[in-house]
Parts: C-alpha cells; structure tokens; sequence
C-alpha cells in the first residue's frame, strides 16, 4: 500500500510539473504577445524604414522635384500653344518682309531728311537717317503712316509723304509738293532739334510768307519739347488768316496734326467742323493772339 501511494505521489508531481511548466509557456506567449506591438511601435518609430513598410497602404505624398535636377514647374500646355503660335506669327512676319525686300523694283527720292526706323509700330528703334535726295526702292507696304522701303538691303520705314517719284533738285522746291519748299531759310537757327517734319513745314511757311522773320521752334514745354510744333510769330490778324489758310490747304502735304490761333483750334481729323473756340487761358500768348501755333505728326 505504501508502495502504490508513493507512486500516486509521483506521478501527481509530474502532472503538477507538466501542468506549470505549460502554464508558464502560455504566460509567457500572452506576455510576448502583449509586448510585440510595444516593441514594433518603436522600431517604427526610431526607423524611417520600418514606417515606410507600416504605411505602404496610405496614400503617397506628391512627388518632389530635386532642385539640383529640375529648373522649376512644369510649363503648361497652354503656354507652350502661346509660345509656338508667337514664335510661328513672327517666323511668318519675317517672311513676308524677306519677299517685300526681294520684290521691291520701284524707285523713289527722299524729298527731305527722313528718319529710318526699324518697323512701322510707334514703339520702332529710330536706326538711322535717310538724307535729302536719297534714291531708295520701295516696297510698296505701307501701316501706321510709315512706309517701307529698303536700305542696304534691309528693310526699313520712313514716315509717308516725303518720297517723290522724280529726283528733286539741290536748294529748290522742285521736289516739294506744289507751293511748299524745302530750301534753306535765312534763320537756320530755328530748325535745332525739329524734326523732319517739322522743318518741312518751317520752310515751307518761311518762304510763302518771307515778313515773317520771328518763330519758336523747340523748347522744353508742351508739344514743342517733341521738336514737331512751331510758332509763326505775328499780331497782324489778316497776316495771320492767311498763314492759317495757307496751313489749311497743305495739311496733308505738311502731315499737320493742329493749327491755333486767336483762341481757336483746327483738326484734319475733325475739318468737317471748322474752327473751334477753346477755353480762354489767360493771357494773349496763351490764347495764341500772337502767334499761329502748327504742329506735325
């Protein structure tokens, strides 16, 4: 009897032994079970790479260009449509100037000192100056009151109305328009700084009305600091209707842009309406009972 309570006690302790030794295997999975996240968590955190395996199902953030690789944004279609029509508008535009030049046959002469200017827009380099007397050919194209012509082989614009069809003849009005000249008046003072156009008119009125011996021509105020204006100096009221009517009937010759006098003003552009007073400015000079105020385009 003793011999099989010893046995019981035996195996009794062995079941005790398996019994804790598989419960301290399953405490210890539980506890390793509970641990993993912790530990993973900051593996994730303390490594870039594990966070990028952890997060491969999140959405990706926006590519990021290099600075040392690209320039910049990437230009849009809508640029690259604008820039190739520019550049396939200017490709044609220089063509068109090319056959111009290549075709020019007609012949002309500059009537009086004529700036060269690179193109007919308002905003062209002035690149040159074409004198008096000069034979050039003609383009016949013509925008903005300028005129193509060609120089050197290059094409160029003159303001229009200053080419003739016939050579004109050193210091005579042949090559003006009929009661105009462009011979050389006695004060050749007054021509500093006037343009082309302006010394056209300037001798044109000098020697229709020869009692004239006063003009101002360029100075710093108003539209004569652009060198196109003049003033003809006269009070004689009869004297000054007749310059004025002179001015008249050569507007388009001379390109005039406005006559003033006696506290009235005269437009090309508005001729239908003759004559209109303006406002009194105070004082004789400034309403022009003095003078006859011209200016040219």
């Amino acid at each position: 009897m003793a011999h099989h309570r010893h046995k019981r006690e035996t195996n009794a302790r062995r079941f005790v032994s398996l019994t804790g030794r598989r419960t301290a295997k399953i405490a210890a999975g539980a506890a390793v079970a509970a641990t993993l996240p912790a530990v993973a968590l900051g593996v994730v955190q303390a490594t870039p790479t594990a966070s990028i395996g952890l997060q491969a199902h999140q959405p990706q953030a926006p590519l990021q260009l290099d600075p040392d690789r690209y320039d910049g944004a990437p230009v849009s279609r809508t640029f690259n449509r604008t820039a190739a029509r520019t550049f396939q508008d200017g490709m044609a535009a220089q063509k068109a100037t090319m056959r111009a030049v290549e075709a020019a046959h007609v012949q002309k002469w500059a009537t009086v000192d004529l700036n060269l200017w690179s193109s007919s827009s308002q905003a062209a380099k002035q690149i040159g100056l074409l004198k008096t007397g000069k034979r050039v050919l003609v383009t016949g194209r013509a925008s903005d009151g300028r005129i193509e012509l060609v120089v050197d082989g290059q094409a160029r614009w003159v303001t229009a109305g200053y080419l003739s069809d016939q050579k004109p003849e050193a210091g005579s009005a042949a090559g003006a328009a009929a009661g105009l000249s462009m011979a050389p008046c006695p004060d050749g003072s007054v021509e500093y700084r006037l343009t082309p156009a302006a010394v056209y008119l300037y001798r044109s009125v000098c020697h229709a009305f020869p009692q004239i011996t006063s003009y101002g021509g360029w100075d710093a105020h108003g539209e004569h600091a652009s060198g196109k204006a003049l003033d003809i100096m006269t009070s004689d009221t009869g004297l000054g209707d007749a310059i004025a009517a002179f001015l008249q009937q050569h507007a388009s010759e001379l390109h005039l842009y406005d006559i003033l006098w006696r506290q009235r003003i005269w437009t090309p552009v508005r001729a239908a309406e003759g004559w209109r007073l303006f406002a009194d400015r105070g004082s004789a000079t400034a309403n022009h009972f003095d003078h006859v105020h011209v200016s040219v385009y």
